[in-house]
């Protein structure tokens, strides 16, 4: 298996690639490698009585790679499962990775002009996927009830740290809806 390139080389935004075309002429991308990402909600899906939401914000643009986004998922909903039991919270990732990161190796040394073209076609190979991310974007929701609010803290804590970018926390109370009167 090829050697993941460090995340600061995907960090910043670039315009978004995704093109993916049936005709051979038009499609730079002969595969694409398969999302990372086995579930995008978990916890108690069907219950909508949760009291409080978190959110965790994009504080600047940053692209999310998928392997980063399915660390964090592992590590949150670990948390959440084992503190709020299985049916005490709702997690989501509420963004999706459409990106594709392209890479063009060149190699150094001696016999490297037998392997690579140079700049020849350049647009290099799909190595992995990416979420893009704008400023203010929720990148993570969960839902929990009062009892489980410091759990839900501590895996938002967890999950800011195993992605790039700076992010911040947001707590909502979510309003109960009144029943609505039959006639």
């Amino acid at each position: 298996m090829a050697k993941l390139i460090r995340a600061c080389a995907w960090r910043r935004l670039e315009r978004p690639y995704t093109r993916k075309s049936k005709y051979r002429k038009k499609s730079f991308v002969r595969a694409v490698p398969a999302n990372k990402i086995v579930k995008f909600e978990m916890g108690n899906t069907k219950a909508q009585d949760f009291q409080y939401k978190f959110f965790l914000i994009s504080k600047e643009n940053v692209q999310l790679r998928h392997n980063a986004l399915e660390s964090v998922r592992k590590t949150s909903n670990k948390i959440l499962e084992k503190k709020c039991g299985k049916l005490g919270y709702l997690f989501k990732i509420r963004v999706y990775p459409h990106h594709m990161l392209r890479n063009n190796p060149l190699a150094a040394g001696a016999g490297a002009d037998r392997m690579s073209t140079g700049m020849k076609m350049s647009f290099g190979k799909v190595v992995g996927i990416a979420a893009q991310v704008k400023k203010g974007q929720p990148v993570i929701e969960v839902r929990v009830n009062k009892e489980n609010i410091p759990f839900a803290k501590d895996a938002m804590d967890r999950a800011r740290n195993k992605i790039p970018g700076a992010y911040s926390v947001v707590m909502e109370e979510v309003k109960a809806s009144a029943p609505k009167a039959s006639s």
